[in-house]
């Protein structure tokens, strides 16, 4: 941001502003834009509340940097325009946001989400056939992916900025935007318990935080599969699984945190040699200052087992080896063993309003193919995203030794990431395959992909098509995710 004004030639230290200052400005700066709440502020309104100086906005930033509905910079969208730029692309392929999605007349939850977008016609195919004209817009692991399967064509529908979360949660992030920080070199956040830590990212540690602490309802009990697929044959897993998410939950504050991030648990409900197996994990903020706890039942000898580590590298139990602990939700855990830095925003085809193939009803071969996903069932946006590397440390150790992230600006649901091994070889591609759950609302992936780019074999996560529909209003007790719950429901 200091570099953005010093652009602009505006000296800072004429203003005597800090770092939480120039924040604020900028934020106001993004703010002149048609307020999408009904509510209008004041910049002096705003300083005041949170004690900032009452510097006029346009002695801060230019004017001709300033939108046109700025003029007498009487108002501003105070909350919006933290999570994203509002407007629209200059070409007009990326439209405003405008509330994100409504959900279809039809809806009601409990539901398997209808498409909202059903309606839209498929405006153009990438192949193998013409990658290389789209090849900018693209993953690298995807070109990769395309190029190794021929027959995989990616769909690509007309941009939908369906994106949305509850108020509070914007109202949050408002507030984060001007005291949210960075502590123990990264490994932690403080002065935020809700909403997006750091709305405008300084680096790309701010942003991959931003993905982890994104709203994903209070809490959550659902029914799903994952599936291993090694040489073209998959197997299936169905797990039962709850979460009870502390960090954004409704009326938390900073003082009742206590450095927790969520609560998790599953048992699997089949195949039958692995009924019953059930996983408990206490998940902190800040991993390093305390380690995350995890604790495993086997129905075999009826005990429970700490397990030494649940984190980085350690693989995910019951996935063949195919996936590391830190790639569940695309990205989960410390930081602390990577360099991260932003490359920037930039306008990218990625997975987008995914309903299609999470229609109820689906045969789960349908799909789960043996080389990807059926393509015919996924659909591609143009969005613009953060993109951000990180770079594995010197002395650790990590199948993946540079990873490229790209995260939705309306979200900060990460949708696409590159692995490259320690020679710099690209090795793997993951895709988050997102949807609006309209009744929290939030955003989050119905599936997941993890493809190994050498060997052809991948994972998926996240098959629901065949099961209940998630409940956001589940009754969860946070005393059921310990050790002790867990031996209880074994026995």
């Amino acid at each position: 941001m200091q570099s953005y004004l010093a652009k602009t030639g505006h000296n800072i230290r004429a203003h005597k502003l800090d770092q939480r200052d120039i924040r604020l400005c900028f934020i106001l700066y993004l703010g002149c834009q048609q307020d999408q709440f009904g509510a209008t502020i004041t910049p002096r309104a705003r300083a005041k509340k949170y004690k900032l100086p009452t510097l006029p906005i346009n002695s801060i930033l230019p004017p001709r940097s300033l939108p046109a509905c700025c003029k007498e910079l009487n108002h501003v969208q105070d909350v919006r325009s933290c999570i994203a730029d509002q407007a629209a692309n200059s070409a007009g392929t990326i439209p405003s946001w405008n509330g994100g999605v409504t959900a279809p007349a039809s809806y009601s939850p409990g539901m398997h989400h209808p498409d909202p977008y059903a309606a839209d016609a498929e405006l153009y195919r990438v192949s193998a056939q013409n990658v290389e004209q789209y090849q900018a817009q693209l993953p690298a692991g995807l070109v990769d992916l395309m190029q190794r399967h021929p027959d995989y064509a990616m769909r690509i529908f007309p941009s939908r900025r369906s994106a949305s979360a509850p108020q509070r949660i914007y109202d949050a992030t408002i507030a984060n935007a001007t005291r949210a920080e960075l502590i123990a070199n990264g490994n932690g956040i403080r002065g935020a318990a809700a909403g997006i830590p750091f709305p405008i990212p300084q680096d790309g540690i701010e942003a991959i935080w931003n993905h982890i602490l994104h709203y994903k309802g209070d809490q959550n009990h659902f029914i799903n599969n994952q599936a291993v697929v090694i040489n073209g044959k998959s197997n299936l897993i169905k797990r039962d699984r709850q979460i009870y998410y502390v960090y954004n939950r409704e009326g938390m504050t900073t003082a009742e945190l206590d450095n927790t991030l969520l609560l998790y648990k599953y048992v699997v409900t089949a195949p039958a040699k692995l009924a019953n197996t059930a996983l408990v994990v206490q998940d902190p903020l800040d991993q390093v200052l305390t380690t995350r706890k995890a604790w495993r039942y086997s129905p075999d000898n009826r005990r429970v087992r700490r397990l030494p580590t649940l984190a980085y590298d350690s693989v995910q139990p019951d996935t063949s080896d195919l996936a590391t602990a830190d790639v569940l939700d695309t990205y989960n855990g410390a930081p602390d063993r990577y360099d991260w830095s932003m490359v920037g925003k930039q306008e990218m085809l990625v997975p987008y309003n995914s309903y299609a193939v999470h229609q109820k009803g689906i045969p789960y071969d349908q799909i789960v193919q043996p080389d990807t996903l059926n393509p015919e069932l996924l659909r591609y946006e143009l969005h613009r995203v953060w993109v951000v590397d990180a770079t594995l440390r010197t002395g650790y150790r990590h199948p993946y030794a540079a990873r490229r992230f790209y995260i939705d600006e309306d979200s900060w649901q990460i949708l696409a990431v590159d692995l490259r091994d320690a020679d710099g070889e690209l090795i793997g591609l993951q895709e988050a395959h997102p949807i609006n759950y309209y009744e929290v609302p939030m955003v989050s992936s119905t599936l997941e992909t993890l493809y190994h780019l050498k060997d052809g074999n991948y994972f998926v996560d996240g098959l629901d098509n065949n099961e209940p529909m998630y409940n956001f209003d589940a009754v969860i007790n946070p005393r059921d995710f310990s050790p002790q719950a867990l031996r209880r429901e074994g026995n």
